[in-house]
């Protein structure tokens, strides 16, 4: 049966990739974002409705529900301090907003409850959230799912990066307890279920893969399918989940603040328990088992077809900050480093230059000093360099791309990045392409760094790097204008 829904979180990982799902069934989809323009280059953005507004904000979520059969629950602040608190309230508002627009049927994608009581905050909050879901009087399907292999998830980037940069580890104990894991084509599967799916029922159901193993195991599975040696693995003790988190930071693109709350689940047996989805029947097909999904992730992610990040959920910006091309700026200085070349290429192979920089493809300009600034930001818990990008040759509004955020995509004119890097205030860089006025068919290529400092900070900040910028960005403008012109 065709039904009207509502997806939040369509900017994010799970989100990203139901929306497309639910218009192969046949579903009518809106979706809630607080920046619509993030969804501006989704392949399906003409077939969806898009309504500004954000989950914690009465208004916004009543307009969006309005005439919505199945509202998708699929938001979280995992990354945001007091992130239960957050997540409460959203909760709330969206359950009383659900009732009031007479919303026929709530889908929320939770976590498995482990069977012993003391949960870690994460599950703590996922756990709490099902329930103001489930009791807001509008039938509820709330869905538990552990870890989720699938390429460019947060759990799959942490595996994939632990065990492929570290043949030896020295791991918490709680490797060797069991977990469930599930691809990501079978949760999309059971979310799309839950919308098709006919009569008023309402419930908590855990899904999960066809194999239960412990976390060791899931890092030794994955050398295997990824063609390298067994790992060797040295469980101990005295690894706290705190002291865990630092190490993700380091060695993995997933920052700090993400990873603790994720590592700290990780202490807990995550199994599927009861009975499975009443949409589930003998006649569909079985759930994949780990070293199959391990091998579609590895596929996926080498063959550059990734839909979805879990970077795409982790926007720090928000949309009315301004921006370096704002005419008026409140207070404090605004910093600006701006050089412009002529380059033979003409601009279409200039700007497939622009449009592949970063991940593998590098900066132009001294790796070792990006490198050294990435691994600072590591330190102090920010994302450094490790997060690549998702394509290795279109980049899209909302991509993450290393520290930055794509801000704007102009095609063969102009790429805005946004840093999300820690320092004490907001910076951006502009590449952008003109056309030659030489009339000799080459191009112009322009680039402009934008720091607007936080404070005194901000000032020693700017004042610290300024005598490395010739270096930096003077060495970026060279071999860009270089690598447009070899090809």
């Amino acid at each position: 049966m065709e039904r009207s829904c509502l997806v939040t979180g369509a900017t994010g990982y799970i989100g990203g990739r139901l929306v497309p799902r639910l218009l192969e069934a046949g579903h009518g989809v809106r979706c809630l974002a607080r920046d619509p323009d993030r969804l501006r280059d989704a392949p399906w953005r003409t077939q969806v409705d898009v309504a500004r507004g954000d989950v914690t904000r009465t208004d916004d979520v009543a307009a969006a529900l309005q005439g919505v059969e199945v509202a998708y629950y699929l938001v979280h602040s995992l990354a945001a301090r007091g992130f239960e608190g957050v997540d409460r309230g959203a909760a709330q508002v969206f359950a009383e907003a659900a009732r009031s627009a007479g919303v026929k049927r709530i889908v929320y994608l939770g976590g498995i409850e482990p069977s012993d009581d003391e949960m870690s905050p994460h599950l703590r909050s996922r756990r709490e959230v099902g329930q103001i879901l489930s009791a807001s009087g509008v039938p509820t399907i709330v869905l538990g799912a552990a870890m989720i292999l699938g390429s460019g998830s947060a759990s799959f980037e942490m595996l994939r990066y632990l065990t492929e940069r570290l043949p030896v580890m020295v791991t918490p104990r709680w490797v060797r307890n069991r977990v469930q894991p599930i691809a990501i084509r079978d949760v999309l599967h059971h979310l799309v279920a839950a919308a098709s799916f006919d009569g008023d029922f309402a419930g908590t159901w855990d899904i999960g893969g066809a194999d239960v193993v412990t976390y060791g195991e899931v890092m030794q599975r994955y050398a295997a399918a990824a063609g390298l040696r067994r790992r060797i693995i040295v469980p101990v003790p005295v690894l706290s989940p705190r002291l865990s988190s630092y190490w993700v930071n380091i060695v993995t693109p997933v920052p700090g603040r993400l990873a603790r709350p994720l590592v700290e689940s990780l202490r807990h047996e995550m199994v599927c328990s009861g009975p499975p989805p009443p949409w589930t029947s003998a006649t569909d097909e079985p759930p994949l088992g780990v070293d199959e999904a391990l091998r579609l992730a590895l596929q996926r992610t080498s063959d550059a077809m990734v839909e979805t990040r879990w970077s795409s959920a982790l926007w720090s910006g928000a949309p009315s900050d301004p921006l370096p091309s704002d005419p008026d700026w409140a207070g404090g200085s605004l910093y600006v480093d701006e050089r412009a070349v002529d380059v033979s290429a003409d601009a279409d192979a200039l700007w497939r230059v622009l449009e592949s920089i970063g991940g593998d493809n590098g900066w132009y300009s001294y790796p070792l000093l990006w490198a050294a600034r990435g691994y600072v930001d590591r330190l102090v818990g920010g994302v450094g360099l490790n997060r690549g990008r998702r394509d290795p040759n279109r980049l899209v509004v909302g991509d993450s791309l290393d520290w930055w955020r794509v801000e704007e995509v102009l095609p063969r004119r102009l790429l805005r990045l946004r840093a999300e890097m820690r320092v004490p205030g907001r910076a951006w860089l502009e590449m952008e392409v003109q056309p030659s006025t030489s009339g000799t068919g080459g191009s112009h290529y322009r680039q402009r760094a934008v720091f607007y400092p936080r404070g005194l900070a901000g000032q020693a900040y700017w004042w610290a790097v300024a005598p490395f910028h010739g270096l930096v960005f003077g060495g970026m403008l060279r071999n860009i204008k270089a690598a447009a012109e070899r090809s």
